[in-house]
Parts: structure tokens; C-alpha cells; sequence
């Protein structure tokens, strides 16, 4: 029977790990970011051997599947000038090894930073002799580092020199360094103290109860094998990694490219700064550009196939999930890499128009990897109204449907779809099965959803102005002036009249407006402050058209009427977001009961609103 395990377990001695690192039969796949320990945990690692405790399994990768090839590189402190192909390479231990590499076998100063300035120095590590072999002290206090230059001044005033041999023989300080050489030092040791009997008991205690310990120590290994897939790869370092440092495929791809001679890391750093120089793109992400890859890379290969004539249940699946980021080849992303750039800056200009402006007001950064792959996908076929106005709709779906909240299938979905609505005008699933509620958008809150966003950018698209200047909230944006949400009827007067907080900070409340008009609204009672506005210069008729530009009904406010705002308003914003769905959003009826008229009797227009069917 033939085993279904993807690992073996065994261990190895301590010393034959440490000469295949030297040699290079053990190297770090060139994904393992450096790490340095600090002299701490350098200390407790070299103890706990001492002591002869365990210190945890190393996991190590075979190497030798062809498929599976990543950059390799040697540890700190191994120097080859031709490193061979390894055998193994390191996924979990990559620390532990290279400390105990550099303390034991690289005759080197090891690199460690300050826990507290995170400043990196190099060190040398030494065993107080009488201290290791004392019971009553603890076993790392006998450990000491000292700088690169072997001397060290301490807290006490004293200096301490072991810049020499002779001075190690004279303090009593064994260098770790010596361990697997100790035969050389004792023998210098000895000739040093001509052979005085005492110090000859002391090192042969030393060697027996300590260094005999380093000698014959085993480490535990897991030992991967070849046939582990990327992903698995991926996702074992992930679950085994301590250091902190999240590794993405990205990560991984870029290791694997290398082995090809290819630098998937300066082919991305050329690109990302001209994309970044949009504003909507500037948090687009190395794994958000290679995910964009993927999806075409996928989808190209369903239409070969689909040309091929292969039935539609047997066409390759479109995707970007990981499993399929880490099987895209080099050829293919060299081959889609340009086009993708592309594709990213058709988004960014569609997003323009859609006064959508920076990377804030996205709500979904997987719906940019979509839309960016959906344009490369395209080309020229999408420089019409009609392809425009079609992915329009799909955008605002998309949001306001919130349906890319698990966005990797959803886009895999929408690469696949988009393309046939515009040829044979299916419409596709983001759309059919995009859903708005009245309970929706009186229940959305959050600053940076994708219903607030997706607001925020209607109001702009269909030409929103800011009360204080005139101006639309757009020409703010671009001197890039601050621009939030704020209360229209103010919070502290909603308070004082009973409003109900539910009503008075959702989203029907909120506009967008400038830091400056916010401040002239202050807390007074909206009759008051549009009064002040005037006051300033502008018409009560031009101040009017300026309300409706939010969809506000301006006698509403000038009554001080909330519940027929809130009505109004609330009726308006479903009319927008259902045009901009291409949707009748259905409405509940509202009829707001005289108890629920805090400030006014909505004498400012009927208070009903009518079901749209």
C-alpha cells in the first residue's frame, strides 16, 4: 500500500545539520525574510543545548520535484563562492540554525540587535568555565557575549580582554566557537597551563558535562517531501511561522520566479510606482496585481480551450484563489503583466468618471482586481458608452449589493460573466442577484462600507456642492480639501428634540460636505444656519439648488423638519442607488405615526412615501 503522507519524521545530530548549512546542502528557500534574534534568545537557545533540552523540530523541504523550484540561499554566515543546488531547504528553524550556525561552526560573530533600540551588533559567545559547572548558578548566567572586538568594559568599571587565546585560558572563558573543535583548544589549553593537573580535571569535567552535550545533541526533523504541492508549501509556513513576518504568494512566487531568472520583485517595484501615481490605485497591492494576472491568465486558458472544443463542464475553472496564483508560470505572467498594467489604468480612468477618486473611496479592493481584469479581458471593446455604462452598473451592484465581501469567487464569476453580457447580453449574477433594502440604508453606518462609499460617490457623480463655496464636492476633492460625512440635522439638536439616534446617524442624515461648512453648521437648528448662509451672500433660490444637489428637500429643512426630511431624503437616496443598480428598489411604506413627530408635523410635504413597483 502506498503511503498517503506528505512528510516523514526522524532526527539528526546537531553537528552533520550544521555541516550540510556550510556546505550548502541545507540552504533558506529566498522567500524567509532575515529575522535576528536578540541576544536573550540567543543565550536561552544556547543554554537549553547545554542542558541538553529540547529545543523544538526543524522543518525542512525536499528539493528535486521539478514543478516546485524555488530561489535558494545560504544562511548567515556561510560562504560559498559556487553554492551548489540544495537538498534541503529550511521552512520552520530558519533562527534557531542560523544562531547556532554562526555560534558553533562559522567561526564568526554572530548578528543580534538590541531589544530595546533594535540596533544589530555582532557578538562572540563564551562559557564561564566554573560557572557552567556549578549547580547552583543558572545555567545562563554562565553564557556570556561579547563585541566583535572581544572586549568589553562592565557596569562595575572593569575591563575584560579575551582578544587573544592566552587571555581565554587565563579568565577561565571557553568560546562556543570551539565546541566541535575542542580537541585543538584543549590541547592549546593545556600546553598553555603546562599540563597543571587541576586545570586538566576542569576542562575534562567541562567536556563531559557540557560540551559532550553539543556533541551528541539530535535534532527532531520533519522532513517534507517533494510532492508537497505550492500552496501546502504556503500554508505550512504560514502555521508554523513565529516570527511575525505573514508570508504571502506573492512571497512565494517571487522565490519560485527566481529559479527561472526571473525577478518577479523588481518586475513589480518598475510597475508599481507608475500605477500608484493614481490615487485610486495608490494602496493596490503586489498580491492585488498578480491576483489581476491570474484572472486572465485563467481565463485565456478557458478560451483555448473553449476554442478547442472542449464541452463547457470540462473547461478550465477561471480563478485567483492561491491555489491558483502559485500554478501561474512565469511565461504566463510575463506574457499578461503588460496588458494588466493596462487593464489598471482603464480602471483607474472608468473610476474617475464614476467620481470615484482615491483608494479611500473603494469599497472593495478585490472589485479593482476584478474590474482591472475584466478590462484586459476587453480591450478596445470597452472604449463605448454602452460597454461603460454596462460596467457602471455592474460596479454599483456590486457595492450596494455588497456581494464582494467574499470577492475572489465573485470575481472569477464576473471575469467569466461580464464578457458575455456585452456579446449575448446575459446579465450576469452580480447583477441579477444584487438586493437593496430601505432597512439596508437606514441600518448603514460604517465610514468606509461599501453602502457609505457607494453613496458618497453618487452624490458626487450626480454633482453634490458644498454649501460654504459653491463649488461641486468634486473641484474640493481634487485641491484635495477635506471631505467627510456629516449631520445635516446637527446631533446635539437631535437630542434636544428626542430624535431617535438610530435615525439621526444613518446615512439619510449624512452628506458629504467640507471641514468648513461643517463648522458654520455647528449645532444649530438647520433654519438657522441656511439664515447664515444667506446672510453671507448666497440667494435663498441658488442655496435651494444646492440642497436638492444632496437630494434634500430644502422646505424641510428651513421648517425644521426632520421627519419630512428623513422621509424625502430617504425616498430620493433609493431612487438613486436603484438607478445607479438599474433596479426598482422596492419601498416599504413610510408613514412615520404622530408620535413619532419630535419637531414639527411634516407639514413641509406628504410624509408617505409611494411604492416604487
Amino acid at each position: 500500500m502506498n503511503s498517503i503522507s506528505t512528510f516523514d519524521i526522524t532526527k539528526y545530530p546537531l553537528l552533520d545539520i550544521l555541516k550540510d548549512i556550510k556546505i550548502g546542502r541545507i540552504q533558506l528557500p529566498d522567500f524567509q525574510r532575515d529575522w535576528v534574534w536578540d541576544d536573550a534568545r540567543v543565550k536561552r537557545l544556547l543554554t537549553s543545548l547545554s542542558l541538553a533540552y529540547p529545543v523544538g523540530a526543524l522543518m525542512l523541504l525536499q528539493q528535486g520535484n521539478p514543478q516546485m523550484r524555488f530561489k535558494p540561499r545560504l544562511l548567515d554566515g556561510a560562504t560559498l563562492e559556487q553554492p551548489p543546488a540544495p537538498n534541503l531547504l529550511i521552512l520552520d528553524g530558519q533562527q534557531r540554525l542560523t544562531t547556532l550556525f554562526m555560534v558553533l561552526l562559522s567561526e564568526q560573530p554572530v548578528l543580534v540587535k538590541d531589544s530595546n533600540s533594535n540596533k544589530l551588533s555582532r557578538k562572540w559567545y563564551y562559557l564561564d568555565i566554573e560557572k557552567s559547572l556549578d549547580p547552583n548558578i543558572d545555567g545562563k548566567e554562565a553564557i556570556l557575549a561579547l563585541p566583535e572586538s572581544k572586549k568589553l568594559r562592565t557596569y562595575s568599571g572593569q575591563s575584560l580582554n579575551v582578544s587573544s587565546s592566552e587571555q581565554e585560558y587565563l579568565i577561565g572563558l571557553f568560546p562556543l566557537s570551539k565546541v566541535f573543535f575542542f580537541s585543538q583548544w584543549r590541547s592549546n589549553y593545556s600546553r598553555f597551563w603546562q599540563y597543571d593537573p587541576e586545570k586538566l580535571k576542569l576542562i575534562d569535567t567541562l567536556e563531559l558535562e557540557i560540551l559532550k552535550k553539543f556533541e551528541h545533541y539530535q535534532m527532531p526533523v520533519i522532513q517534507l517531501r517533494d510532492s508537497l504541492p505550492k500552496e501546502a508549501v504556503c500554508q505550512v509556513f504560514e502555521d508554523t511561522n513565529t516570527s511575525g513576518c505573514d508570508l504571502n504568494f506573492f512571497d512565494l512566487m517571487t522565490a519560485s520566479y527566481c529559479s527561472d531568472n526571473f525577478s518577479l520583485r523588481d518586475d513589480w517595484k518598475r510597475r508599481e510606482a507608475h500605477l500608484k501615481s493614481f490615487k485610486v490605485l495608490r494602496s493596490l497591492r503586489n498580491t492585488d496585481f498578480i491576483q489581476a494576472v491570474t484572472l486572465v491568465a485563467s481565463y485565456a486558458r478557458r478560451q483555448d480551450a473553449f476554442d478547442a472544443g472542449i464541452v463547457s463542464e470540462k473547461l478550465p475553472a477561471v480563478s485567483c484563489r492561491r491555489s491558483e496564483v502559485l500554478n501561474l508560470s512565469t511565461e504566463e505572467y510575463q506574457s499578461w503583466a503588460k496588458p494588466i498594467t493596462r487593464g489598471f489604468e482603464e480602471a483607474a480612468r472608468f473610476l474617475h468618471a464614476q467620481k470615484i477618486f482615491d483608494a479611500n473611496h473603494l469599497a472593495y479592493p478585490i472589485q479593482l482586481v476584478a474590474m482591472a481584469a475584466i478590462l484586459t479581458v476587453l480591450g478596445k471593446q470597452s472604449n463605448s458608452e454602452l460597454v461603460r455604462s454596462r460596467l457602471a452598473r455592474w460596479l454599483w451592484s456590486g457595492m450596494f449589493g455588497e456581494l464582494y465581501l467574499r470577492g475572489e469567487a465573485r470575481a472569477a464569476c464576473d471575469v467569466v460573466e461580464i464578457p458575455l453580457w456585452l456579446s449575448a447580453d446575459a446579465l450576469p449574477t452580480t447583477v441579477t442577484s444584487a438586493r437593496f433594502s430601505v432597512e439596508r440604508l437606514l441600518s448603514a453606518r460604517k465610514r468606509y462600507g461599501a453602502v457609505y462609499q457607494g453613496l458618497s460617490a453618487l452624490l458626487r457623480l450626480s454633482g453634490a456642492v458644498d454649501w460654504s463655496t459653491g463649488e461641486e464636492i468634486n473641484d474640493v476633492l481634487y485641491f484635495e480639501q477635506k471631505v467627510e460625512s456629516h449631520h445635516i440635522f446637527p446631533v446635539s439638536w437631535c437630542r434636544k428634540h428626542g430624535i431617535d439616534p438610530k435615525k439621526y446617524n444613518c446615512l439619510v442624515n449624512r452628506t458629504p460636505l467640507s471641514a468648513k461648512t461643517n463648522k458654520k453648521i455647528g449645532s444649530k437648528a438647520p433654519s438657522v444656519y441656511l439664515k447664515e448662509f444667506e446672510k453671507l451672500g448666497t440667494s435663498p433660490e441658488k442655496l435651494d439648488d444646492m440642497l436638492r444637489s444632496h437630494l434634500i428637500e430644502p422646505e424641510c429643512l428651513r421648517q425644521d423638519d426632520f421627519e419630512g426630511f428623513f422621509t424625502a431624503r430617504t425616498k430620493a437616496l433609493m431612487e438613486l442607488i436603484g438607478k445607479a443598480m438599474g433596479k426598482h428598489l422596492i419601498l416599504e411604506p413610510f408613514e412615520p405615526s404622530v408620535a413619532e413627530y419630535q419637531n414639527g408635523n411634516g407639514n413641509c410635504l406628504d410624509a408617505a412615501i409611494v411604492i416604487n413597483s
